[in-house]
């Protein structure tokens, strides 16, 4: 970590405009904080904080690409700053933070929150503590690196080989008229109240129906719930990121974001013939 010199040098990374604002809008108020920057992806972060030796970043966890984990492994652990995760993940994710005792914001965040962290960052920096933030936020990348390659070494093998089933196709009816979306299009559905939107290659649609109706109707070896609004299509899934208890984050080909509960995983253990 490099040399503490007041002001607190710091830098923001978080790919939402709006997040960074509000933060750089807070920082302005503090004067022995120094903004030498904002980043809005995980390469640039890296870069930035090798050129720059920032005191504090304020990292964004959920980044499309590099997430925020995948920013601070890619450092040298000499350079390791300072860390308040920025993140809008629940409760477990928070409860692992809390356990190697590092800061972090949960968005949304209010003045009052900000300022706390704050006044508990600038005293452990300034009593010469951020050897001990190193050490802990070097504690919370291996557990991370542990699961990712426990996760690596479950999904190696090939899903097993099983009989089609389910419809072929949905009706999908729109400006008065009716047009079928073939299901091998479909990238993921989310329950919206007493709709459901479909996430396809087309685009997204709005079909009248409930989660669990639509799942009995697909391949169940080609369409998976990882969560009690969300169905995905195991096809359209490019990487699994482990989260904190068993949550893990999909990652779709088209981009999307989706959380896997833990609740589901085991169903995903099945389906893959594998532990997770």
């Amino acid at each position: 970590m490099p040399d503490l010199a007041l002001p607190i040098r710091t830098l923001i990374v978080d790919d939402e405009p709006l997040a960074r604002r509000w933060i750089r809008k807070l920082l302005a108020d503090e004067p022995d904080f120094e903004l030498i920057g904002e980043c809005g992806d995980g390469p640039q972060a890296i870069e930035t904080m090798r050129k720059d030796l920032p005191d504090l970043v304020f990292l964004d966890i959920q980044m499309p690409g590099m997430n925020g984990f995948g920013v601070l492994s890619a450092l040298e652990k000499e350079i390791l700053p300072a860390v308040v995760f920025v993140t809008a993940y629940d409760q477990y994710a928070i409860d692992a933070f809390k356990f190697h005792a590092l800061e972090y914001l949960l968005k949304p965040f209010s003045e009052e929150r900000f300022r706390e962290v704050l006044l508990h960052i600038r005293e452990t920096l300034q009593n010469k503590k951020s050897q001990g933030i190193s050490s802990r936020l070097q504690s919370l990348l291996e557990e991370i690196k542990q699961a990712q390659s426990s996760l690596a070494q479950s999904l190696a093998g090939e899903r097993p080989p099983s009989e089609e089933s389910g419809i072929d196709r949905l009706a999908i009816k729109s400006g008065g008229k009716i047009s079928f979306l073939k299901v091998n299009e479909i990238h993921w559905i989310e329950a919206a109240g007493d709709y459901l939107e479909i996430h396809h290659a087309g685009g997204n649609s709005m079909i009248r129906g409930k989660i669990g109706e639509i799942e009995k109707k697909l391949n169940p070896r080609q369409f998976m719930r990882v969560h009690r609004s969300t169905i995905v299509n195991i096809d359209q899934i490019k990487e699994l990121q482990p989260l904190f208890h068993g949550d893990y984050q999909i990652i779709l080909h088209d981009k999307a974001q989706i959380t896997l509960s833990r609740n589901y995983r085991d169903k995903l253990a099945s389906l893959l013939n594998k532990s997770l």
